[in-house]
């Protein structure tokens, strides 16, 4: 905040009113800001009566670091409750780190140009122990220590409480009240009729009256004495204020005991804060000197300058502070009003321009959903970079725009190095890299409603056409399986749909177990909400690929990396289309056409399509019809549609008959063991996607335990093991010996 900003603020606050503990807070206030001892001299001024020179140098002085120091935001707090109100700009509010979207309204519930006053008359048939013991009936319970005050000491023509009495609960007095012949007084002690009497709304522990000995955070007081009484009453029924008692002081207002049931005294002064800003823009000007729980209330049943002290109702409006503060934000909502049909049949808004072709509209949500090592973050990086540069993506044209990744799970670098590497893999050239930008969340990330305004406030200004979130499970609040607590956190992507006007999509998990039976929207881990709240779901699932449709794959590589050997080359046209479709062929070819070529390229092909796996993507869509089952194969680090079709006949193995899945074929012992060494190989392949493999990886991925998993590896004979981590014999130096089995 500037200092002139904090400066202008401080003129809402008069010191006269302030006690010395919050004259003393202004001045930690502007110490903690950077501000100057004379500064907060200047504005002490202003309080002639206590003001002495050179006091606020001293405490100045005294005013040393501490672990919860007091803010400018007790400052801006004072000066709020004041009137002050943060200048408004043409967009709105600056959102805060904690603000949340769309909550509030203006909460104004009054029109005072509407308003008419209620009229408060005195009782005739007045019965002062009926009235207080209803009074306390209402307020307390039995065993509850009540304060109240019937003593009282005049000071330039004002008659002032003293502490009172706190030592008898609530049915000690209801008792003795029921034997006092209607004399109040034989019960708590007369009282002075100019002054009338006093009593403490909120339990207390029967040691003294001050906050600290309040028990339980119960009322709040809710009083003006700046507006008629009949203008009082109508606006406290009119705002429906949760009102236990309502008492006429015998003076000029009356005493709301008002219901705000807080937790603990930090929680009572932040509803209090609000019921009192409620009040304030309804036009009910509060006394703001009442806001402590252990404040005075004016006693119901006792006489004040021969003015009655009565009880006017009780259990007014709402039932409950929750049941109110639901209502006082429901009644100003931001929520559209209902429309007819007939009003818009001619001229219907046009709809949402497609972001993916025939799957997503602009300004919608999209769920990627699949298992572990489905390569879902590969595939939201493919997507973001087929956004930015408005290119294909799984088959699918989209739209081209800017896109906000938002990653949660990776650190910085190894999230930027995977852009990169998709780039190349597609072998795109990074025309509008600007269109892409990454917000690395790793070790930082908090609950989605919480995320969602700090990420509106940064994307604001931004443009973007899709903001990608991945994974939810780092965000996720409430219990998974819980429909009502998923369905909140859903709605916090509903909230950057509309804030930002982009797409927003995101990924999430399948529950476990097999899922090739299972509609694709019944697969995702936890509630269905998950399934049902996007406006597309695109669901992965593995396919089993067989050994010979393997072999076809790695065929296919290596002929095509032989192929364009001989295409740099310009030896192509030397060689028959029949020898480019057998790999023997196709490298007999190279290395005869070809001296010195060594064939590395060419393996590397084989060896990347012997570890691709195999996936179908179906799509559960509700803006565009269901499309045909999209299959790709994944090779690190990215999807490939199958333009041969070679997956479209393969079902998950899940889904096959019972007496199909229950049915074994026996084999003999040398293809198991094969099966075996092919199974290591492309665990392997699939573990390390550039990284160090470790045991422990490599049989989650296997689905056995490790001492199985070490096993295997000594049978196949081309791995080294030492301790937990896993590589090829030949990758090894020379210098580095191997642990034994």
């Amino acid at each position: 905040m500037e200092q002139t900003d904090l400066l202008e603020i401080l003129t809402w606050i008069d010191p006269a009113e302030l006690s010395y503990q919050e004259w003393i807070s202004v001045g930690m206030g502007l110490h903690q800001a950077g501000y100057t001892a004379q500064d907060w001299e200047d504005w002490s001024r202003r309080d002639g009566a206590r003001y002495h020179p050179g006091e606020c140098a001293r405490k100045w002085n005294s005013f040393h670091g501490s672990g919860t120091p007091v803010t400018a935001g007790t400052i801006v707090q004072m000066a709020r409750e004041r009137g002050w109100q943060p200048p408004r700009i043409e967009c709105g509010f600056e959102l805060g780190w904690g603000d949340t979207i769309g909550a509030g309204g203006d909460q104004v519930v009054v029109d005072h140009a509407w308003l008419e006053g209620r009229e408060v008359t005195e009782p005739d048939h007045w019965d002062p122990v009926k009235e207080l013991t209803t009074y306390l009936e209402t307020l307390f319970e039995a065993g509850e220590n009540v304060g109240y005050v019937t003593e009282s000491w005049e000071k330039e023509g004002k008659f002032l409480p003293t502490k009172g009495c706190w030592d008898r609960t609530a049915g000690e007095l209801i008792e003795a009240l029921s034997r006092c012949g209607g004399d109040i007084g034989s019960v708590l002690g007369d009282c002075q009729n100019e002054a009338g009497a006093w009593i403490r709304f909120n339990p207390l522990d029967g040691n003294g009256c001050k906050n600290e000995n309040v028990t339980e955070f119960r009322y709040a007081l809710v009083e003006s004495d700046s507006m008629p009484i009949e203008e009082q009453n109508a606006v406290i029924r009119a705002l429906e204020l949760p009102v236990a008692c309502l008492v006429h002081s015998g003076g000029k207002s009356l005493h709301a005991i008002v219901r705000v049931e807080a937790g603990s005294y930090e929680e009572y002064r932040k509803r209090v804060d609000y019921l009192y800003e409620v009040c304030r823009k309804n036009g009910l000007d509060i006394d703001r000197q009442n806001r402590n729980p252990s404040r005075l209330s004016r006693m119901p049943g006792v006489l004040r300058k021969g003015h009655k002290q009565f009880l006017v109702d009780t259990n007014l409006g709402k039932a409950s502070w929750n049941e109110w503060v639901e209502w006082i934000e429901s009644v100003n909502d931001d929520l559209p009003d209902p429309e007819s049909m007939a009003s818009v049949w001619d001229e219907l808004p046009p709809l949402a321009p497609p972001l993916i072709d025939g799957v997503l509209r602009q300004g919608h949500k999209m769920l990627l959903a699949g298992p572990s090592k489905a390569g879902k973050s590969y595939a939201l990086i493919e997507l973001c970079i087929a956004i930015a540069e408005g290119r294909n993506w799984l088959g699918f044209p989209c739209a081209r725009g800017k896109v906000l990744y938002v990653n949660l799970e990776l650190d910085r670098p190894s999230c930027l190095h995977r852009f990169r590497d998709v780039y190349d893999a597609l072998h795109w050239p990074p025309k509008s890299l600007s269109n892409i930008v990454v917000w690395n969340l790793r070790g930082r990330s908090v609950p989605m409603d919480k995320l969602a305004p700090k990420l509106i406030r940064r994307a604001l200004k931004e443009n973007y056409i899709a903001v990608v979130i991945d994974p939810i499970y780092k965000v996720i609040t409430g219990d998974e399986n819980s429909a009502d607590q998923m369905a909140a956190f859903c709605n916090q992507f509903d909230k950057v749909c509309t804030e930002l006007g982009c797409a927003v999509i995101y990924c999430h998990h399948h529950s476990k177990g097999s899922q090739g039976g299972k509609k694709s929207m019944d697969r995702a881990s936890g509630s269905g909400v998950f399934a049902r709240d996007p406006d597309a779901l695109l669901d992965l699932i593995e396919l089993p690929v067989g050994e010979d449709l393997r072999k076809q794959e790695e065929n296919n590589a290596v002929c095509a990396a032989c192929t364009q050997a001989l295409e740099r080359a310009g030896k192509l046209r030397e060689v028959s289309r029949d020898d480019l479709c057998s790999q023997r062929a196709a490298v007999a070819a190279c290395e005869e056409l070809m001296p010195g070529w060594t064939g590395a390229a060419a393996e590397q092909a084989r060896r990347a399509a012997g570890s691709q796996t195999a996936w179908r993507v179906e799509g559960t869509l509700r803006e565009f019809p269901k499309f045909p089952p999209v299959n790709l194969w994944f090779s690190f680090p990215v999807h490939r549609t199958d333009e041969s079709g070679a997956l479209a006949d393969i079902d998950p193995e899940e889904t096959a008959p019972s007496w199909q899945k229950n049915f074994k074929k026996r084999r003999d012992p040398e293809a198991k063991k094969e099966d075996r060494k092919a199974s290591i190989e492309t665990a392997f392949e699939a573990c390390g996607m550039g990284e160090e493999v470790t045991l422990e990886e490599l049989a989650e991925y296997l689905g056995v335990t490790e001492k199985t998993a070490r096993n295997r590896l000594k049978e196949h004979g081309g791995f080294w093991v030492d301790g937990g981590k896993i590589g090829r014999k030949r990758e090894r130096r020379e210098e580095e010996r191997p642990r034994r089995f």
